[in-house]
């Protein structure tokens, strides 16, 4: 990717207007909530942001966006609350069509707050929740480390008075971030006059104003012990002891955290080299996949039908009449699915995939599709096998695994109205009334051992 991602917009429940980029390739999402101010194209002109996010994503597909008051979305009176910037990660997430991914909130306090409320409240859509800031700003007697009342007041003034202005840029900048390292990006003239140019882009001094006091006063900490989904906050080596005990607190406090600590002391977005970054998100991403597709393996028989010479029967019969027996396939199809309580993953073709929680049910689910399409002038080959198999998809809906390919190559094998499975089926099924007739071995293409295949008589 060498050209910026192209701007689009998302609208939310309430009707506003939330700019977004979507861009990157690859099976995990990410939808990175931005610092406190922000401007989606003007981000782009800054070479540490563009290496950061390109790098990002190199294998994961990024959604990033404007929260409503600044940049390219909509420009609200007052202060956007928790909720509403809650909303605009769905809306955005929606407009994407992406159902499910990591979050990741940086940027001191006001990336953090909207990607914890998010995966605590929409747990199905959050596949891991990473974190890089602290989860609190303000100082108080169980919170040691936040920012004094009167402390907070002069930094919002001061700031607010050379918002944006260039004649101030090297005070804005540490206003912005605090006194930096020699080499640090804020020394740097170009960065400067960058960073005064987003302010002015980003958001008028009042509207910064008025947000800064609405996360000052937002206190998430209530909600930590009910976030239930797998979350990694970010440290940096050399981060302050202030900062490093604001990110213990955060994993102390979320069930099953993970603080790990990376190279650096900068926001994400502004370091040097970000792979090690990357590779931490990447890893904690990819571990946590992993984990849920582990967990999303369970025992099934896996059914698969299909008209046997469906070619030669549309062309004797016509393309409408052929549509009409296709339909009618299916009405009988899945009435016997649901009379031997099996679930419909997909048809394929003139042919149907389902699963069962019992091999039982699904021979004789296979036997009466094979005898209820005959009055049809239509006959069909049936195969089955009873292994574990994987959820798939955005939603579990679709399934995987060696399983179902053993069912496909089952029943690529059988005849004209024979049901077909496997030995693992076979002797499930001992004691029922189910009679088979050996096949002997058989090769099954693609799998690397040979099975044993049965054909069930009526």
């Amino acid at each position: 990717m060498t050209e910026p991602p192209k701007t689009r917009w998302a609208t939310t429940v309430d009707g506003a207007c939330i700019a977004y980029q979507d861009f990157g390739e690859g099976s995990a999402a990410i939808v990175v909530i931005p610092a406190w101010f922000s401007h989606l194209e003007e981000y782009w002109e800054e070479p540490h942001y563009a290496r950061f996010m390109r790098r990002l994503a190199r294998n994961m597909r990024v959604l990033t966006f404007d929260k409503r008051g600044f940049g390219m979305s909509d420009r609200l009176q007052g202060a956007p609350g928790l909720e509403a910037q809650m909303d605009d990660v769905r809306a955005v997430m929606d407009a994407a069509d992406v159902e499910r991914a990591a979050l990741l909130g940086w940027g001191g306090f006001a990336g953090v707050p909207p990607a914890v409320f998010f995966a605590g409240t929409y747990p199905e859509r959050a596949v891991a929740l990473c974190i890089d800031g602290p989860v609190h700003a303000r100082r108080c007697a169980d919170f040691p480390w936040g920012t004094a009342d009167d402390e907070e007041e002069g930094w919002l003034a001061r700031t607010t008075a050379i918002w944006g202005d260039d004649d101030f840029a090297a005070e804005f900048a540490v206003d912005c971030f605090g006194e930096r390292p020699g080499d640090a990006p804020t020394n740097d003239p170009g960065f400067l006059r960058w960073l005064c140019r987003m302010a002015r882009f980003s958001a008028t001094p009042s509207g910064m104003q008025a947000v800064e006091r609405m996360w000052y006063a937002t206190d998430i900490r209530g909600i930590l012990a009910g976030i239930h989904v797998p979350t990694l906050v970010i440290g940096n080596a050399d981060d302050d002891a202030n900062d490093r005990a604001m990110k213990q607190y955060a994993a102390a406090r979320i069930p099953g955290a993970r603080l790990v600590e990376v190279p650096g002391s900068d926001f994400p977005v502004w370091i040097a080299d970000p792979e090690a970054y990357v590779a931490t998100i990447e890893g904690f991403i990819a571990s946590v996949r992993h984990e849920q597709a582990e967990l999303d393996r369970v025992l099934a028989t896996v059914l698969f039908t299909d008209v046997v010479g469906s070619t030669a029967k549309a062309c004797e019969v016509g393309d409408a009449c052929w549509k009409e027996l296709l339909e009618r396939h299916g009405q009988v199809t899945r009435a016997m699915l649901a009379r031997y309580r099996g679930t419909e993953v997909k048809t394929t073709g003139d042919g149907v995939l389902a699963t069962f929680d019992g091999p039982a049910r699904a021979v004789k689910c296979a036997q009466g599709i094979c005898a209820a399409v005959k009055p049809l002038g239509l006959e069909v080959r049936a195969g089955c096998h009873t292994g574990e198999i994987e959820r798939m998809g955005e939603s579990g809906a679709d399934v995987g695994g060696i399983a179902v390919h053993i069912g496909a190559r089952v029943a690529a094998l059988a005849g004209a109205s024979e049901v077909l499975v496997s030995s693992t089926v076979k002797d499930l099924v001992a004691g029922s009334d189910l009679i088979f007739e050996d096949r002997g071995e058989h090769a099954l293409k693609g799998i690397s051992e040979p099975w044993h295949l049965y054909a069930a008589v009526s």
